[in-house]
């Protein structure tokens, strides 16, 4: 049995496939890894390049675009290995953090997912891997510019944590989709109720990280974010070609998942929306009014 199945979902990635692909180590402490390529859009060439250039790579060509939490089912349904790591094809890794985190997530039994520190290209920190399941006040606090404004202040900037130190390892709330590794055994756990599928489907592209780190803190497992080593996020590939339509879908989808898991009653649903709605439309108004065109997921 592997030891890591590295599963990545692949959407007009022939641009950027190729570093990651480079970056992964066949084998981690005498035991191999299997890389499994689901491609959305396979017109452009990507699932021809990998298997012309990575014949060792497993490729699953998608007959339409699945979207994100449905490509991954479909990569897992194909991985055979004890430990199960979900990347993006945007990102590059190197081995010493795959190896530490990997022995972390067969070492720590209440350990449900666990993410590295992820850096963009220019080398800041992507906030996204570390984050909290946000209140209405922390939702506030980011739509209006506070958590910005104020870093350091756990009182404002209680969603990305910028209060708590970069290079730390300590629980947090959710980790960013595209570093997101566990136990087989974990994800089993938290599966849609008697069918395969790790993530929800009904989420095409955005909220699918969130709400299987609620479902898997939910189940008694620790969501884990370790600083100590890093890997690169080219984030922004893609989704800043539309500001517009993608930061809509990223507040909706967002939403969603609150009123999956934390709305129990008519009040709470309405209570959502209303905030997530604010908060979309402010958040949208500050963006323009700064001339800002790069979405930043929430």
């Amino acid at each position: 049995m592997p030891v890591l199945s590295i599963i990545i979902v692949a959407y007009k990635s022939r641009p950027e496939i190729e570093a990651c692909l480079v970056s992964l180590p066949r084998e981690i402490d005498g035991r191999s890894v299997e890389v499994i390529v689901v491609d959305n859009f396979p017109a452009d060439g990507t699932s021809a390049f990998v298997r012309e250039s990575f014949p060792e790579v497993s490729v699953i060509e998608a007959p339409e675009n699945l979207g994100f939490g449905a490509g991954n089912n479909a990569g897992y349904a194909r991985s055979t290995a004890e430990c199960v790591l979900f990347l993006n094809p945007d990102t590059v890794c190197n081995e010493a953090a795959l190896a530490h985190l990997l022995r972390r997530a067969l070492a720590e039994p209440d350990l449900g997912v666990i993410s590295p520190r992820l850096v963009q290209a220019d080398g800041t920190m992507d906030l996204a891997c570390r984050r909290s399941l946000p209140t209405a006040w922390d939702g506030f606090c980011r739509a209006s510019g506070l958590a910005v404004k104020f870093p350091q202040s756990k009182w404002f900037a209680g969603y990305n944590l910028t209060f708590r130190a970069d290079d730390g390892t300590y629980d947090v709330g959710a980790v960013n989709g595209a570093f997101m590794l566990g136990r087989r055994a974990v994800f089993e756990q938290v599966a849609a109720p008697a069918s395969p599928l790790i993530f929800d489907e009904t989420f095409f592209m955005y909220g699918d990280d969130l709400d299987l780190c609620a479902r898997i803190a939910k189940a008694g497992f620790r969501i884990v974010y370790d600083g100590s080593h890093e890997i690169v996020h080219l984030k922004g590939q893609s989704v800043g070609r539309d500001f517009d339509a993608m930061s809509t879908a990223i507040f909706d989808a967002n939403r969603d998942v609150y009123l999956k898991h934390f709305a129990p009653h008519a009040f709470a649903r309405w209570k959502w929306r209303v905030m997530f709605g604010l908060w979309k439309r402010v958040a949208l108004w500050r963006a323009k009014r700064r001339g800002h065109r790069q979405v930043k997921p929430v």
